[in-house]
């Protein structure tokens, strides 16, 4: 009879549970040396590694490969597929889990055969692109203050975006040459809707179902139109409108951050300081010098 070694259970570090995420959780864990096991799961996974070389035995779907596992080192393990991994060091792992709708919605909008497109697993995947994105989720799950919902929602899309790439091959990109671009219309709709619901958490899907697009086609068509990302010209608006209240009203900072769609004070503060390179306070202060003071009547 074979006596397999006792399995070892992960310490979660960090967590996305309870941040409101869509088609897309993480987890950094820290898993002691030994054997874990994974039971298949109704999402596709990703794994990548965050800490010095191990030695690694790996078992997935009938594969089995012995590597050196080394910082930035991915495994892709498709829904349904278990395996397991035996380590002769502690190591830290960020796992990422996406919807298989997620993927096979991005697919479509991309013109894509969703039933040519299957995803094998792969030990030991580098690729720029993915872990350019799992050490973004990575710095989520580390800040105090989630991200808004529509950069979740972007990570969530490029990361489907990117396994379709290695499971074809092929790059996803357009047939043609030219930069498609929203109409001065959908435009229009969608900048105002952004400045009348800034106070909001905005979501890709409501923006795209508003133009009348998919959610991959509003990404590509609101970037070549208004030179950044939906996710970048929301935050931007809610700075630049965060400073027009600092300077133009008496609001208390801890309304201005509500009413510029901050979750708190000290969200704007961090944000205010990645912009603008100043606190509330300094912005205040500046603003209190040029501001025209009250003359006495003669």
């Amino acid at each position: 009879m074979t006596i397999l070694p006792p399995q070892i259970s992960p310490q979660i570090l960090l967590t996305s549970a309870g941040r409101a995420w869509s088609g897309l959780s993480a987890e950094f864990v820290h898993i002691p040396r030994g054997r874990s096991h994974i039971q298949g799961s109704d999402m596709h996974r990703l794994g990548i590694h965050f800490s010095p070389p191990v030695n690694a035995d790996c078992q997935c779907d009938g594969r089995r490969m012995r590597r050196v596992q080394k910082w930035g080192d991915i495994d892709v393990i498709p829904a349904g597929v278990d395996g397991s991994w035996e380590d002769d060091s502690d190591c830290r792992i960020l796992r990422v889990c996406l919807d298989p709708s997620r993927l096979d919605q991005v697919a479509g909008e991309l013109g894509r055969d969703v039933g040519k497109i299957e995803l094998q697993p792969k030990f030991q995947l580098r690729d720029a692109g993915i872990e350019a994105i799992c050490r973004a989720i990575k710095a989520d799950l580390e800040a105090d203050t989630p991200s808004d919902p529509l950069y979740i929602d972007l990570l969530a899309n490029a990361l489907a975006i990117r396994l379709i790439e290695t499971a074809s091959g092929a790059s996803v990109t357009p047939e043609s040459r030219t930069e498609p671009k929203l109409s001065p219309r959908q435009l229009r709709m969608l900048t105002e809707f952004i400045e009348t619901h800034l106070e909001q958490k905005l979501h890709l899907a409501d923006l795209a179902a508003l133009a009348g697009v998919s959610v991959t086609r509003l990404k590509t068509l609101f970037r070549n139109s208004t030179g950044v990302p939906v996710h970048q010209y929301v935050i931007r608006r809610r700075v630049e409108y965060a400073l027009a209240l600092m300077t133009t009203t008496s609001m208390p900072a801890s309304e201005i951050a509500l009413a510029a769609g901050f979750a708190h004070q000290s969200h704007m503060t961090t944000t205010l300081r990645r912009f603008t390179g100043q606190t509330p306070g300094e912005i205040l202060r500046q603003a209190s010098e040029f501001r025209p003071k009250l003359q006495r009547p003669v």
